[in-house]
C-alpha cells in the first residue's frame, strides 16, 4: 500500500528539477488534496490554492515554523557541483549545515515525515572500479559528492533511529537544462542539445568514445514522485539507492540529438579536458539491483530519453 501524502515540503522548489516536480505533484492523484510549500532562495510567483510559498534560506525560522505538521519532504536545495568546488563556505553552509538544521527540525516533528533527499553520482569519485553496483563503496573527491555523502549518511542513521523515514536518491546527469550554468562542470552535457537544435557549432571538451549515465528530467521528476510513495515497509534498512541510468557513449548521445534534427547544420567537434574526461565521462557499466527491485526506471532507450531532454521546458 502506498502512501498518501497531506501537506508536502518541497525545498529547491524553483530549480530546473525542482520547479517541475511541483508541477507533477499538484497534478498527481496521489496527492490529490495534498497541501504544498515551496522553498528556495527565489521563486517565480505561484497562485495556487494549496500552495504557499517560503522565500529564503532553508534555516530560517519562517520556513521551520511552517513545516510543523508536515508528513512529506523533498530535498532538493543545494550548491551545485562546480559552485559548490569554488566557494566553500557557501556550499557549506548549504549542503550541510542548513540541511542538517531542517533534518533536526523534522526529526522532533510529532510524527515522522517520508524524506527524499537528492544525492548525486558525485559521492563516486575518479578513479572508478570497473564497475558500480549497490555494493560499491563511495569515494567522492569533490567537495559536493563529499557533502551528499555525508547527508547520505545522516538520512540512514536518522532513519535507523526512527527520527525520519528517509529515501536518498543517488542522481545521475539529468537532461537538458536550456540556461544551464557555465560554471556546471557538466554544462557541456545540456548545451549540446540545444546547439544541435539551433544549427550552431559545437565543441564537447570530452572524447567522443567517453561514456555517462544519463537520464531525463522527466525520468527524474518521476522517481521523486515515486519515492514519495513508496510504502516504509518495502524499504527494509536499505535508506540509500542509485537511480537506474542509461549509460551512454558521447558520440551516440550527439547522433540521437542530431537524429532529431536532421536538417541541424551544427559541426560538433571534441578537444577533450583530461580533467572533465575523468571526472564525467569514464563511468563504467552501472547496476541498480536495489532501486530497479522498488520499481524506479529510466527512460528505457536513447531515442526516449533525447526527446524527453529536448521537451524538458
Amino acid at each position: 500500500m502506498t502512501r498518501c501524502p497531506k501537506k508536502v515540503l518541497v525545498t529547491g522548489a524553483g530549480g530546473f528539477i525542482g520547479s517541475r516536480l511541483v508541477r507533477q505533484l499538484l497534478a498527481s492523484p496521489a496527492f490529490a488534496g495534498a497541501q504544498f510549500i515551496l522553498n528556495d532562495v527565489k521563486l517565480e510567483e505561484f497562485s495556487h490554492p494549496r500552495v504557499r510559498c517560503v522565500v529564503g534560506d532553508l534555516a530560517s525560522s519562517e520556513l521551520l515554523d511552517a513545516i510543523a505538521d508536515v508528513d512529506t519532504v523533498y530535498h532538493l536545495a543545494g550548491i551545485l557541483g562546480g559552485a559548490a568546488e569554488a566557494n566553500y563556505a557557501l556550499s557549506r553552509r548549504v549542503n550541510l549545515d542548513s540541511t542538517m538544521t531542517l533534518l533536526e527540525r523534522l526529526r522532533d516533528l510529532p510524527s515522522v515525515p517520508r524524506v527524499v533527499f537528492a544525492s548525486s553520482i558525485a559521492v563516486f569519485g575518479p578513479p572508478l572500479p570497473a564497475a558500480i553496483r549497490d555494493q560499491t563503496i563511495p569515494h567522492p573527491t569533490m567537495v559536493y559528492g563529499a557533502q551528499k555523502r555525508m547527508i547520505e549518511i545522516a538520512v540512514e542513521q536518522f532513519s535507523l533511529r526512527s527520527w525520519i523515514d528517509g529515501i536518498a536518491i543517488r542522481l545521475p546527469g539529468i537532461v537538458a537544462r536550456r540556461d544551464a550554468d557555465e560554471r556546471m562542470k557538466t554544462a557541456f552535457l545540456h548545451s549540446v542539445f540545444f546547439a544541435i537544435e539551433a544549427g550552431r557549432d559545437f565543441v564537447l571538451p570530452v572524447a567522443p568514445d567517453g561514456t555517462t549515465w544519463l537520464i531525463s528530467v522527466q525520468a527524474c521528476v518521476n522517481a521523486f514522485e515515486h519515492a514519495g510513495l513508496l510504502d516504509q515497509e518495502a524499504l527494509a534498512q536499505t535508506r540509500i539507492f542509485t537511480l537506474p541510468a542509461q549509460f551512454v557513449r558521447i558520440h551516440e548521445l550527439v547522433s540521437a540529438i542530431q537524429a532529431e534534427f536532421p536538417a541541424s547544420t551544427s559541426k560538433i567537434s571534441y578537444d577533450p579536458d583530461p580533467a572533465l574526461v575523468a571526472q564525467f565521462t569514464s563511468n563504467p557499466p552501472l547496476t541498480t539491483e536495489g532501486a530497479d527491485a522498488l520499481g524506479f526506471v529510466h527512460d528505457g532507450n536513447l531515442a526516449t530519453l533525447v526527446r524527453r531532454a529536448l521537451d524538458a521546458e
